[in-house]
């Protein structure tokens, strides 16, 4: 009996309405991570926040991007990119009316699993339980931004 197995890394991980396709986990002497992200419009996105260790590039494949990195804010249209170094505040939303893609790659990886660790949390059902949120980033080396000064 020949069974076709898709690869874990192939799954849809979905963060409410977030969905991530893991492309490549780092392994093999690889440390960069890449996968697909779909934004549909509307979607509750992550908070802004950093990385402890991770840069990242994202490149938008459908769709209007807004995305910041530190101070600037630019909304990328499909073919534009923008990276984030270590310990740079960014974030980002869907502000259009269809939804987005984009492929995002860290180095190194942060890898499937905290998607799957935060989807797991965010899709409880309920208000999320912050302090697993929080805890959850923390151990994946993301640290959210504090609040805006009023």
């Amino acid at each position: 009996m020949n069974e076709t197995i898709t690869p874990a890394v192939l799954d849809v991980i979905r963060v409410g309405k977030l969905e991530i396709r893991y492309l490549n986990e780092s392994g093999n002497g690889c440390q960069m991570g890449c996968f697909e992200m779909c934004v549909p419009p509307g979607s509750n996105v992550p908070p802004p926040h950093s990385h402890t260790a991770n840069e990242e590039i994202v490149y938008v494949l459908e769709g209007t991007l807004r995305y910041s990195v530190g101070s600037e804010t630019r909304d990328l249209q499909p073919g534009d990119s923008m990276a984030t170094p270590c310990g740079v505040v960014h974030g980002f939303s869907n502000p259009g009316d269809v939804a987005v893609r984009a492929l995002v790659i860290n180095s190194p990886d942060i890898g499937a699993q905290y998607f799957r660790e935060v989807g797991s949390i965010i899709n409880a059902g309920g208000p999320p339980d912050k302090a697993k949120l929080m805890a959850t980033m923390q151990k994946f080396g993301l640290v959210p931004a504090a609040p805006a000064a009023k």
